[in-house]
């Protein structure tokens, strides 16, 4: 790998880190303010509108300049958003924020890998690049877990002098903290090379933009690999938000786990995630990605059964590296990262082809602009059913099952239109086909 790949590595692992560090301590600030429930899942919903309100731009913007200078300004953004939040602006709304700068980071932190490394590398790259978003995540939501804790935010609190800017709550303590993790990933962001792409000048006329981002949209979905791998992109992440909420009312619930404990099972499920990508990049290369499909239906059934387990099937505690754990949470972890090696397993390999499709067929950053967009309303619309069914009094446990069911038909019926596609004939060679660029790029 190149030098530049390891820059992108280490600023993605820190931007990463606040992001699921922020979303502990933001569920934390609306407990604080004693907000409803079915505002929580809200805090992800308010997060990836921009994903989808800005999608037409953000593509462009990331192809306006070279896209380590893109992800600085963008990270900047995040900082603004969680000083608004420390500040007092509500939650939602100072998610919405952080939000915005997520949105205009992902084509870059994306749409670089396909300029500097060949397609053959792809799948070993988005390994890498997976792999490391999951630990971030998995450290992220300890992270936040522990800075909410009351004692580690006294420290924070009294070390900092907080209380003297008028600081004085456990989840403002953590804020501060993320905050300075956001600002360091903006420094590591100006550390990585300019790759020499360069795009044509964009146009940022409205109507054109929107026009020219459905004509993006229409070429991927018509694309005969292109269509899979976006279908399964997009079911995973609506799902995977939806999962990371619902892990935490099943800890909860089924578990007696309160939030900063809770947020340990939502690490786990990232592990499995890891140890899941870390596999596909290994054993799956890009010309057989396809065949990892009927791991999404066999991570759908497995969320679906879980939901009958609770702390009542493995009573009792355990001795493990010296520490005394319930055996019911132990055997949580277990179910947990089972789920998480499916689906990393599944989708890093969709997300190499979808990346390769996407470049082969228009710019790198127009073409996650529309995997995003997509993505992104698969999860508004999935939080929403979600936000809809705590607030109509859905059990956890009948939530999980028609969560489960609808994620393994969904997948079931993603490989069922691949195998009509492949009798049609319409199977596409993944590498080397040659296709009109619609786009020009100098390195010279």
């Amino acid at each position: 790998m190149k030098r530049g790949f390891y820059n992108i590595l280490a600023a993605q692992f820190l931007s990463s880190l606040a992001d699921n560090a922020l979303l502990i301590a933001a569920i934390a600030l609306l407990a604080s303010i004693q907000a409803p429930d079915w505002m929580t899942p809200l805090l992800k919903l308010f997060f990836v509108l921009s994903y989808v309100c800005l999608a037409a731009w953000v593509g462009i913007f990331a192809d306006l300049m070279p896209k380590g200078r893109v992800m600085f300004i963008t990270n900047a953004v995040k900082v603004a958003g969680c000083l608004l939040m420390l500040f007092g602006s509500h939650p939602l709304l100072s998610y919405a924020v952080v939000g915005i700068g997520a949105a205009a980071y992902s084509p870059a932190k994306y749409g670089i890998l396909t300029e500097l490394l060949p397609p053959e590398k792809l799948v070993i790259a988005n390994g890498w690049m997976e792999g490391l978003t999951v630990v971030s995540i998995i450290l992220g939501v300890v992270l936040g877990g522990v800075l909410i804790k009351p004692d580690v935010a006294a420290y924070i609190l009294q070390t900092l002098h907080l209380p003297a800017i008028g600081l004085d709550s456990d989840p403002e303590a953590a804020l501060v903290v993320v905050g300075f993790v956001y600002a360091l990933a903006a420094l590591v962001n100006l550390t990585i090379p300019d790759t020499g792409a360069r795009y044509a000048r964009p146009d940022f006329e409205p109507v054109a933009s929107v026009k020219n981002f459905i004509e993006s949209c229409s070429l991927l979905w018509h694309d005969k690999l292109g269509q899979i791998s976006l279908s399964v992109t997009t079911l995973f992440w609506g799902a995977g938000a939806v999962l990371q909420f619902l892990v935490l009312k099943w800890a909860e619930q089924a578990l007696g786990m309160h939030l900063s404990d809770g947020a340990i099972l939502q690490a786990v499920v990232s592990i499995g995630i890891a140890i899941g990508a870390v596999g596909a990049a290994v054993f799956v290369p890009l010309k057989k990605s396809l065949v990892v499909l009927p791991m999404g239906v066999a991570m759908g059934l497995l969320v679906g059964a879980a939901s009958f387990y609770d702390q009542s099937v493995f009573p009792g505690t355990i001795e493990f590296m010296g520490l005394h754990m319930r055996t019911a949470v132990l055997g949580a972890c277990v179910i947990m990262i089972a789920v998480g090696v499916l689906a990393g397993f599944f989708v890093v390999p969709m997300n190499a082809l979808l990346q390769h499709r996407g470049h082969v067929l228009m710019s790198a950053g127009r073409s996650i602009a529309v995997q995003n967009f997509n993505e992104n309303l698969s999860i508004l619309t999935m939080l929403g059913i979600y936000s809809l069914l705590i607030h109509l009094d859905f059990s956890v446990q009948a939530t999980m099952v028609l969560f489960g069911i609808f994620v393994a038909l969904s997948m079931f019926a993603v490989i069922m239109r691949h195998r009509s596609n492949q009798k049609k004939g319409d199977s596409l060679h993944l590498i080397g086909e040659e296709v009109r660029h619609t786009h020009h790029i100098d390195k010279s």
